[in-house]
């Protein structure tokens, strides 16, 4: 049985909470939120015990693994403190919102990393799974062409957006690591940022933006805080034996044809809870049997780390206007 603490009571805390209470081989054992009553009345859910502190989670020997999903600024200390506990560790991303932290953090974890997963729950999506594996197999030969729409509904609050490090660090750093995970690594950004709706309080409220991977291939990723249709999720791979489509996922997949409509059908999927909630369980389910030695440990740190670079070329190439190099991996780092 895998002893596990959560860090964080908030959406994403709740969501991996539910995940590890019904997993059959794992104890939600402890939820620990700063904030008076949140780690509570999540615990108190699951039957697990309830504290304000991360160094409960840290210190107690019969905590096998510590799921991190506490606000971005806190994740290098809790990496490092967990590190040091010998706990196996899940943490969502970012990493940090400094690539040079990232990189520190990266470097005292050493060979420690292994133990360390970062939460891109994208890649666990069965139909995402899916079309990385075609594609992986060659069904439209060597891919040379990358699209990717990802929309959200509607912004976050304007308090979520103060702390989010940009819509590139906290939105699109997802679709850098799908990119990546098609392309390889990626060698360079160009972007368009766009501030579309003046009462969001951010930098750009949407983008797009155009990766060039370092065997020539080119994705672009196309993204907006706001969507009147819901949440738009789109992948186009193509290559030169053709392309793999993957379609937004709807509430209702039968099409209507009326005189008012033609293929008609119930609207996307409300938000990243509903669309990813398999990719989320399966995402746990993966990190479980790591900490039990039955899989791999990853997406790692380095992922984490690869995707952040992107985010922060891509910050600055949509404030220089030029195309920005992604910083590689330090030096032994690989």
């Amino acid at each position: 049985m895998t002893v596990v603490a959560v860090l964080g009571a908030g959406r994403i805390g709740a969501v991996h909470a539910r995940s590890i209470a019904a997993a059959p081989d794992a104890e939600l054992a402890l939820v620990v939120d700063p904030v008076p009553g949140a780690a509570e009345a999540l615990a108190g859910a699951h039957g697990a015990r309830a504290a304000g502190d991360a160094a409960a989670a840290f210190q107690d020997p019969a905590i096998d693994a510590v799921v991190i999903g506490s606000p971005t600024r806190y994740h290098v200390q809790h990496i490092l403190e967990g590190v040091a506990a010998g706990k196996a560790l899940f943490v969502e991303k970012p990493i940090d919102l400094d690539l040079a932290r990232a990189d520190d953090c990266i470097r005292q974890v050493g060979a420690a990393r292994d133990r360390v997963m970062v939460g891109f729950n994208r890649r666990f999506d069965p139909s995402t799974a899916s079309l990385r594996q075609r594609v992986r197999d060659g069904e439209i030969g060597a891919l040379e062409q990358l699209s990717i729409v990802s929309r959200d509904p509607a912004p976050p609050p304007a308090a979520y957006l103060r702390g989010s490090g940009g819509i590139f660090k906290d939105m699109v750093i997802h679709d850098f690591d799908t990119a990546r995970s098609l392309l390889g690594e990626i060698d360079s950004v160009a972007v368009t940022g766009q501030h579309l709706d003046p009462d969001v309080e951010d930098e750009w409220d949407a983008a797009a933006s155009t990766l060039v991977g370092v065997g020539g291939a080119v994705c672009t990723i196309v993204t907006s805080r706001h969507c009147a249709t819901g949440y738009d999720q789109r992948i186009e791979a193509f290559g030169p034996l053709g392309s793999l489509r993957l379609e937004n996922q709807v509430t209702d997949g039968v099409r209507a044809y009326t005189r008012d409509s033609a293929g008609a059908t119930g609207p996307f999927q409300n938000f990243f809870l509903e669309r990813y909630a398999d990719a989320y369980r399966i995402e746990m389910d993966a990190f479980l049997r790591a900490v039990r030695g039955d899989g791999p440990m990853g997406p790692g740190l380095l992922d984490g780390r690869q995707a952040l670079a992107i985010a922060e070329a891509a910050t600055e190439a949509a404030r220089t206007g030029t195309r920005v190099r992604v910083q590689p991996l330090p030096v032994g780092a690989a």
